[in-house]
């Protein structure tokens, strides 16, 4: 009879913490997949109950309450409707969802990361009974029917397939890009549908770059110019865990993304994604870099860096004091200028942000605290941002095409600044 009761209780505490490690397995995959980040309002919202305004092109849409409330959240939801909804975009009632959520991303995610994540919203995030705000989408983006045509045609399908010719940290870092990680999501351009142009590296548009919000999310393939050709994997795993790496700093949403999101990656985990990424082939090959003619300009005389005087005075006047003369900044704490992917990016987006409204890196325990990027809409005009930032691009080895006055202008037009 003890033998009996022993092993009850055996198998009982085996059963306890099998379920214990399924939420706790769960609640990592929702703190680097974005869950969350994305299912929380930023301003003072419960944890998971949704609210966060989420930007689109059609207008804004606000994630839903994933808390486990079972009238406005996940508490009547069946594992077979979690799943569903997660990599299909339909909610209970075959109710389309919009890809705001990136389902076409977690369609990769196995069977076994799904339950831990359902089982750790279920029993692992407290009830919060409040309702998802309405969207307010113009016609007919308001038409929920249309996106079953959207499914139809630009839903990718099946989960990640593990590649045999590949090891299997190739492969885990692989699989957390395209699937948790969704990295594509934000950095792989847009077909006339809004749907990604590719979701693995089979395609030469994956990662390659895409403006979102006004910040340009950069080329993650192996561009030696403005993308990861140049760093090595400890460097681009830096970037991931504490938007610090190779000399560059994280700015903008990138820098929300990794307080919020990617500081949570395990080391391990950051090492895969990174030697995944370091092995895609360069596409969209846009700027360049060459070390050996620093302080000559561009090597092809196409720019006119040697003669911007305008963008010299300005630089030497507002931007050498942190950067240094010789455009290497002062790493960890404030990025190189020379060299630097971001700068080299033939969309400028990013570059004349930071520029003209400030910004900062993120805050991540053991990393220096963040220098704040002062802007400058009010100390200078557009033609001065123009041809500093041109400055910026054109010396130091840097290769890039010039930024015009315009692009300042429509800049501040987006930003109202």
């Amino acid at each position: 009879m003890k033998n009996l009761i022993s092993m009850a209780l055996s198998i009982t505490l085996s059963l306890v913490a099998h379920a214990d490690e399924l939420v706790e397995r769960g609640a990592y995959l929702a703190r680097i997949g974005g869950c969350a980040a994305c299912h929380t309002d930023p301003k003072g919202g419960a944890p998971f109950a949704g609210g966060r305004p989420v930007p689109s092109p059609f207008g804004v849409i606000h994630s839903s309450n994933i808390t486990p409330d079972p009238v406005h959240g996940l508490g009547r939801y069946r594992f077979e409707d979690f799943a569903r909804a997660v990599q299909n975009g339909r909610a209970p009632g075959d109710k389309p969802l919009y890809p705001a959520m990136p389902y076409p991303s977690y369609a990769k995610m196995d069977e076994a990361d799904l339950r831990a994540l359902f089982a750790f919203l279920q029993k692992g995030v407290a009830p919060v009974a409040r309702p998802t705000p309405a969207n307010h989408l113009p016609f007919p983006f308001n038409q929920r029917w249309g996106l079953r045509l959207w499914q139809a045609a630009f839903m990718p399908r099946g989960s990640y397939a593990w590649r045999s010719d590949r090891d299997a940290e190739w492969n885990r870092g692989a699989y957390l890009v395209q699937s948790v990680g969704h990295c594509g999501s934000c950095h792989t351009p847009r077909g006339i549908g809004y749907q990604e142009k590719g979701y693995d590296e089979s395609s030469d548009q994956f990662l390659t770059g895409m403006v979102n919000d006004q910040w340009f999310a950069s080329n993650l393939t192996g561009d030696r110019g403005a993308g990861l050709g140049r760093m090595q994997v400890e460097s681009i795993a830096g970037i991931l865990r504490t938007g610090r790496g190779g000399g560059a700093v994280v700015w903008g949403t990138m820098s929300e993304e990794v307080e919020e999101t990617l500081q949570h990656l395990g080391e391990n985990d950051a090492r895969a994604m990174a030697r995944y990424l370091k092995s895609l082939p360069p596409q969209r090959v846009s700027g360049a870099y060459v070390a050996d003619r620093a302080g000559f300009g561009p090597a092809d005389g196409r720019y006119d860096g040697p003669s911007n005087t305008l963008g010299e005075a300005a630089f030497k006047g507002f931007c050498m004091a942190c950067h240094g003369a010789d455009g290497k900044g002062q790493v960890p704490a404030i990025p190189a200028l020379a060299g630097n992917p971001s700068v080299l990016s033939e969309d400028a987006s990013s570059l004349i942000r930071i520029v003209v409204e400030g910004g900062r890196g993120p805050t991540v325990a053991g990393t220096p605290a963040p220098l704040v990027m002062p802007g400058f809409a009010g100390t200078l005009t557009d033609a001065q941002l123009a041809r500093t930032l041109t400055y910026l691009r054109q010396n130091w080895g840097n290769d890039a095409r010039e930024v015009t006055t315009g692009d300042v202008a429509r800049m501040r037009s987006k930003i109202k600044r």
